[in-house]
């Protein structure tokens, strides 16, 4: 009885296209995978590392070895004697650690923090501090001095040349780089035009390296002054630098803010308000009351900067940069969410970076692999030193010392991200693969953070090839895998994070299987479009074997959502509907209708897989209709949990017959005619009125009252001609379904 606009090919396309695109959506059960190390490192790692590849291992022993008590550690040095100095902050003290991990109070000093230190081989300990700081000389004694009080509010950096007993000082908001003498006279070595001098190093042939803010640069001065910028990294900040054994600078740059050029702050002829903040990152506020300085001019190096991809640090908070000897400079490791304090480079080509994430220290291979190495206990890993042949890293927030051991844990813990279901369903088993002594727990709730209310930790799976989920049902689940080395010893003799790569005990991937609960399809909006306009499928044309295959064509770079063509189609009413479906499942559509005055449904339109359908109005008798759209995700349950909804339109007019028109006239009077068109419309109103005089062009007209608004209107055509005999006066209506009635009368003139 009702005819279908879609021609059958096209809709046969159609539904090849939906069963093949179906394959790509959400149907059954739902299997979480963390396997790659970007989703790993979004758990909670307590004793185990986690490798490029997102393995899981045991990682080095990380054991405390001091605590200051103090907040921050914001410096560390180390003599030749092994013993370990820590600066800390807000009570500007310091703290000597000796080689048997005994600790005390060293010194006090009157200012807050206690920002670079170093010592010359004779043991002498130098001391910078912050803010209206001075550098104070310590020896190994105890007894202090000041060495050297410069005008200026922060010292950063220092370093000490032994060769020519120089020690060199790096300093804000001023960018002042201070060379002094051994009996602590001090002279500027160059005014840079950069705000803070961050980080000081000493390269292979004697001269300095300075890491500067806010322009991220990384510059060369010769023991005479002569300044060369060596590398423009897109970073604010240098934090820190260190040279390798092979002339390689590595430098670390962060942008407190994210992003390339965050901090681009303009540093000549202005005024800064700099200060420490918690994260251990210079913040500078400018203003122009400064008078300008002179600065003598940094010579630029284009060389750098072609080695380097600028897109590879887009967006990042610290970026660890490699200078080549030959100029050139790469990407080792980037990070968007945390910033980079700690450096440290080791002899096999290793570098080590401790972050303010969690305190977690990442290690970037020589084959510039990248793993995240160890998770510290507290907030920030602030900095990485090294004494013979044992590694120590110092922290923030507490302020602690700890040693990185040469053998990992015997057992170690990670949890993992929490998943969102979004509907509690049924759970199913969990799998995993991996090696050695490994047990998981979950555990779930329906809060988006684990609290309380959640269920606590299952009893333990330990069967990798799948053991059911016994959890309660829940919104979220979250997993908790303890792996267990060797209890009798070590599992290797390797060097720090090579014991942990080599550990027996491995974790590789960890799979969830759930079945959320189904929720029904949601149809949000379903509207009618104007009458006349139908829409048709365009047709595509998809290999054969692609459909006999099952894959999906937009693997072949198909369009499967092509809009629909817009053609005109007399009489035609299209709906045009958005649906969604929170399970993501696939979604078929039918459209009832029945006319005003009845109460039962008839279909007219079944199986559609689009969100259209266009009705052929000619196989409708006039009147007006309610459509109703009715969704069902079926296709992607059984038909007992298949759920529906519909959505019911307003009226809507069907309407194909013309306006009927009845004249009357006409009345001449002279050169004059007055002709009277009644126009009436069974089903729709009357929208326009048009005349036209001997085939001339159509006037257009409106009622006697003025507005076309109804299904009865009068139009009173009156026309003056110049010349005498017969004329012929046409007209012509149109209703709001875009019926067109017409008539015509003929008046003569004597």
């Amino acid at each position: 009885m009702y005819k279908l606009t879609v021609p059958f090919k096209t809709a046969l396309m159609s539904m090849i296209v939906a069963l093949l695109c179906s394959s790509a959506l959400a149907v059954g059960p739902v299997f979480w995978e963390i396997t790659k190390q970007d989703d790993v490192i979004k758990g909670d790692a307590r004793g185990v590392s986690i490798a490029e590849n997102g393995t899981i291992m045991l990682a080095p022993a990380f054991s405390l070895v001091y605590d200051t008590k103090e907040a921050y550690i914001w410096s560390s040095a180390t003599d030749a004697a092994g013993n370990i100095f820590l600066g800390t902050g807000h009570e500007g003290r310091i703290f000597k650690v000796t080689p048997g991990g005994e600790g005390r109070l060293f010194y006090d000093a009157a200012e807050l923090d206690v920002t670079a230190m170093t010592t010359d081989p004779q043991g002498n300990l130098y001391a910078g501090t912050s803010p209206n700081g001075k550098i104070y000389k310590i020896n190994p004694d105890g007894k202090e001095s000041v060495f050297y009080d410069p005008p200026d509010k922060y010292i950063w950096s220092l370093a000490f040349d032994s060769a020519s007993s120089t020690l060199y000082a790096g300093t804000g908001d001023k960018g002042v780089i201070y060379k002094i003498d051994a009996a602590g006279k001090a002279s500027v070595l160059v005014d840079t035009n950069e705000t803070n001098i961050v980080s000081l190093a000493l390269d292979k042939s004697g001269n300095l390296l300075a890491g500067t803010d806010p322009s991220g640069l990384v510059l060369r001065v010769s023991p005479a002054g002569k300044l060369f910028a060596l590398f423009d990294s897109p970073t604010q900040e240098i934090h820190r630098l260190s040279v390798a054994a092979d002339g390689s600078i590595y430098a670390l740059g962060v942008s407190p803010q994210g992003g390339a050029a965050a901090g681009r702050f303009p540093s000549i002829g202005t005024s800064s308000v700099t200060s420490l903040s918690t994260e251990g990152v210079v913040t500078i506020s400018t203003g122009d009351d400064q008078e300008d300085r002179a600065t003598q001019p940094i010579e630029l190096s284009s060389a750098p900067s072609q080695g380097q991809s600028r897109s590879k640090t887009e967006g990042a908070r610290s970026v660890l940069f490699r200078i080549l000897p030959d100029g050139g400079s790469d990407v080792l490791w980037r990070s968007n969410d945390t910033v980079g304090f700690g450096l440290k480079p080791l002899a096999d080509g290793r570098v080590l970076i401790g972050t303010g994430s969690k305190g977690r220290i990442y290690q970037v291979g020589s084959d510039r692999s990248r793993t995240l190495l160890i998770q510290s206990p507290e907030d920030q890993t602030s900095t990485i030193i090294a004494v013979g042949d044992n590694l120590y890293a110092t922290s923030s927030n507490l302020g602690r010392l700890y040693r990185i051991g040469r053998d990992s844990v015997t057992e170690g813990t990670y949890v993992s991200p929490v998943r969102d279901t979004k509907f509690a369903g049924q759970w199913g088993v969990i799998t995993w693969r991996g090696a050695g002594n490994i047990e998981l727990k979950t555990r779930s709730g329906n809060t988006e953070s684990p609290d309380p209310t959640w269920s606590d930790w299952s009893a333990a799976y330990r069967n990798a090839s799948g053991d059911q989920i016994t959890s309660p049902r829940a919104r979220f689940i979250q997993w908790r895998a303890v792996l267990q080395g060797a209890q009798s010893g070590p599992a290797a003799a390797e060097r720090v994070s090579k014991t942990a790569l080599s550990s027996s005990a491995q974790l590789q991937s960890v799979v969830v299987a759930y079945l959320p609960r189904n929720q029904a399809p949601d149809i949000s909006s379903v509207s009618v479009m104007a009458p006349g306009v139908a829409l048709q499928e365009m047709p595509m044309a998809i290999d054969p074997s692609i459909v006999s295959s099952g894959l999906d064509p937009q693997l072949f770079g198909i369009a499967i959502n092509v809009p629909p063509r817009r053609f005109f189609q007399k009489g035609a009413r299209t709906l045009n509907w958005q649906a969604s479906d929170p399970n993501d499942d696939t979604l078929t559509y039918k459209v009832f209708y029945r006319t005003l005055g009845e109460s039962q449904w008839h279909l007219l339109a079944d199986a559609l897989s689009q969100t259209y359908y266009t009705i052929d109005g000619n196989r409708l008798p006039d009147g007006t209709y309610l459509f109703k759209v009715a969704a069902s995700d079926e296709p992607s349950n059984t038909r007992e949990t298949a759920l529906a909804d519909e959505q019911v339109t307003d009226a809507v007019e069907i309407d194909n017959t013309p306006p009927a028109i009845k004249v009357t006239g006409p009345t001449i009077v002279a050169q004059t005619a007055e002709i009277l068109f009644d126009a009436t419309d069974a089903t729709s109103r009357i929208v326009r009125g048009e005349y036209s005089v001997d085939g001339g062009a159509w006037q257009l007209i409106f009622p006697v009252d003025g507005i076309a608004d109804s299904a009865h209107e009068s139009f009173k055509v009156k026309v003056k001609f110049d010349k005498p005999g017969e004329h012929l006066i046409a007209f012509r209506c149109a209703d709001s379904s875009s019926n067109v009635g017409s008539a015509k009368v003929t008046a003569t003139v004597r």
